[in-house]
């Protein structure tokens, strides 16, 4: 009997628990703000968020850093010292320089006369098959040597087309100058779409975006062949018998005065720079470039440069003791108050070795352009330090229309040249050139002397009070129940300034279970996640999600628009933040380049706070992780990082590799995964 009714029981009790079944009600799933952490999120609009305010911090310690170095200058033999230690970082930025000069094949394909001068319509290659076009004005004079002027172009689409009215006056007044198209812009697109007549990609910024971001990974920056075309306009000019190679001056606006300020810094051939427009101080830029300036333009964010101190001021002080006036705008996106307090830490070492007289500043009042009146100080500067005679005022010009300045017959270098190399090509080869070496692995690059030592650091429950370095802190907020399974959240913080927020995501079992980190490309798990989510609970997991810095409910509520390509402001809200050639993130990503420590490491130090908390507070022993998608890349770089977090493998697993974006040369890819030599990382 005892038998029969432990037989027929469980046959009751499955029949009762199913009526039950059909009877109940289905379990609803979260409803979305169980997966918020904030009561309130921040309303829309631009921000001084703590990311950014975090960021900023940043950049002046190390900004302090630099100037404590320079009070210990004593004597012109320190300076000169700290110059050449300089100059090898900055060359060590770029990616170096390249080691063979090879034939220009310069070629004329035509000149139009002008009144006291002619504009030549040059062709030539900096490197075998890269193709430079360059506008070359020759004053009528030949009786004599003339100085010369390289004149960079700045962003503008139409390139050295743009600056024809500077160079005219300058040619009026006796120089040759040779003004030339940046990659990227005028007659050298490296995405041009024949059918359509256009760029793929916008040519202001939006071609350096694509070309800059690859060359970050194969180790170098897009400035590297920037600086090596003007070196090489310098070595054309030499070939002129109307140049006088001893009076060889530089000067530019915008982009142009990027190029002007880093080609005179690592060419002494070039005797007086005049750069506008650029000069400011780059802590002032962390805030300002995403409200005022976002469009992506990594040639001007070279790794470390705030923090090996090639900041602006280490710049002009590189062409220490040549003469250097600083064009400014008061009302530019580069800061005016940056640009004083950097011609004034520069001036201070031109003085102290009595070279007082070769710095100076001029500004105007007017938004970011190289004005009349900063172009009259300019040329003033220019003819003082090169012997010419006092003038004064600004010769008249005549402007051409784009088409009669055309270098090329189609207009597009790679459209006229069979054996043309697109720069994403270009790179590419340097990668392969470079692979040869020993490489570096993840951990290495996360553990070098940029580590926090997160691993050290105390975890204790929020006081009130910002948490100091090597503390975190952890809040509970509020909790749900759903269908059995918890979700608890918390907001961790960290580094005075920063807040993760966590959820928690279990049922209430209380055996030891592994703790699983979960989390997509943009953050932590929502509401649309619950299925995969609840799969992962049901099977024994504890779920742990987060935000990493500036993504979720970390992110500024603004949408970046970018002045150059408005339409990229019009994209959802989601994806015009992830944006790269111009948006909010992206400017995150090269913020943290500028301070030394990338985005993508920073993210690993985000899963190691969080990892620390599962384990100090919510009792993880065996902590695993995943992501779905491209975020998959990033779990995986955090399994292989820190030490005691297991890969949780999926089916649908993608991993990105640098080494492939830059053999496959992609133009796009998700650009919080930006790492500086990342092709390298075995």
């Amino acid at each position: 009997m005892l038998q029969r009714g432990r037989t027929i029981r469980p046959c009751i009790m499955a029949a009762l628990a199913g009526a039950i079944a059909l009877c109940a009600p289905a379990a609803e799933d979260p409803r979305p703000q169980s997966f918020r952490v904030r009561e309130q999120p921040l309303s829309p609009g631009p921000r001084i968020t703590p990311f950014l305010q975090y960021q900023a911090e940043q950049a002046w310690r190390e900004d302090d850093d630099r100037q404590k170095a320079w009070d210990a200058i004593h004597d012109q033999r320190e300076l000169l010292k700290t110059q050449d230690e300089l100059r090898q970082k900055l060359q060590q930025m770029i990616g170096g320089l390249p080691a063979v000069k090879t034939d220009l094949h310069p070629r004329v394909t035509g000149r139009i006369p002008m009144d006291g001068f002619s504009v030549e319509k040059l062709i030539f290659q900096s490197l075998p098959g890269v193709y430079v076009t360059a506008l070359v004005y020759v004053p009528d004079d030949h009786s004599k040597k003339h100085p010369a002027v390289l004149v960079p172009a700045g962003h503008a689409p139409d390139g050295k087309f743009h600056y024809q009215s500077l160079s005219q006056r300058l040619a009026g007044r006796g120089y040759v100058v040779i003004s030339w198209d940046p990659v990227g812009q005028g007659e050298r697109s490296q995405f041009w779409d024949a059918s359509a007549g256009k760029s793929r990609y916008n040519l202001v910024c939006g071609e350096h975006a694509v070309i800059g971001n690859l060359a970050y990974l194969a180790g170098a920056n897009l400035a590297r062949w920037e600086i090596w075309d003007g070196i090489r306009a310098v070595d054309y000019l030499l070939t002129r018998p109307e140049v006088d190679g001893e009076r060889i001056s530089i000067t530019g606006t915008s982009g142009g005065g990027f190029q002007a300020t880093l080609i005179a810094a690592l060419d002494e051939r070039i005797k007086v720079a005049v750069p506008s427009c650029y000069i400011s101080a780059l802590p002032m830029r962390i805030y300002n470039r995403i409200f005022a300036d976002p469009d992506s333009d990594p040639e001007q964010d070279l790794f470390g440069m705030i923090s090996n101190g090639a900041d602006h001021p280490g710049l002009l002080m590189l062409m220490y003791p040549r003469p250097v006036l600083v064009a400014a705008a008061v009302l530019d996106f580069f800061p005016i108050e940056g640009t004083r307090k950097t011609v004034r830490e520069v001036r201070r070492l031109y003085e102290r070795f009595d070279h007082g007289d070769r710095i100076a500043l001029v500004e105007g009042y007017h938004p970011h352009q190289f004005s009349s009146e900063n172009q009259e100080a300019a040329l003033d500067f220019l003819d003082h330090f090169n012997q010419m005679p006092v003038r004064h005022g600004l010769p008249p010009v005549k402007e051409l229309t784009d088409k009669e300045l055309q270098c090329t017959r189609t207009g597009q270098v790679m459209l006229d040249y069979s054996d043309a190399r697109s720069l994403m090509v270009v790179i590419r080869e340097y990668y392969d050139e470079h692979k040869t070496g020993p490489g570096n692995s993840l951990a290495k690059e996360y553990y070098g002397d940029k580590y926090s030592g997160v691993k050290d650091w105390h975890v204790s429950e929020y006081a009130g009070v910002p948490p100091g370095q090597g503390q975190i802190t952890w809040e509970a907020m509020e909790s749900s129940r759903t269908d059995g399974v918890s979700i608890d959240r918390y907001m961790l913080r960290h580094s005075k300034l920063l807040e993760i927020p966590v959820l928690h995501i279990h049922k209430s079992a209380a055996d030891k279970r592994t703790f699983l980190l979960w989390f997509r490309e943009g953050g932590k798990a929502t509401a649309e996640d619950w299925p995969e989510i609840k799969k992962y609970v049901d099977e024994g997991y504890d779920i742990v999600s987060f935000d990493f810095r500036g993504l979720g409910e970390t992110r500024m509520p603004y949408t970046a628009v970018s002045p150059d390509d408005p339409a990229l402001g019009a994209l959802d809200f989601d994806h015009a933040y992830v944006n790269s050639i111009s948006g909010v993130l992206a400017n995150h990503v090269y913020n943290s380049l500028l301070i030394g420590r990338p985005y993508f490491l920073q993210m690993i130090e985000d899963s190691e706070i969080t990892s620390r908390f599962a384990r100090e507070k919510l009792g993880a022993r065996v902590v695993a992780i995943t992501a779905p998608g491209d975020a998959y890349t990033l779990a995986s770089a955090i399994a292989e990082t820190l030490p005691g977090i297991e890969l949780l493998p999926r089916t649908d697993a993608k991993v990105l590799k640098w080494s492939e974006i830059v053999e496959q040369k992609r133009e796009i890819w998700p650009i919080q995964y930006l790492l500086p030599s990342g092709a390298y990382i075995h």
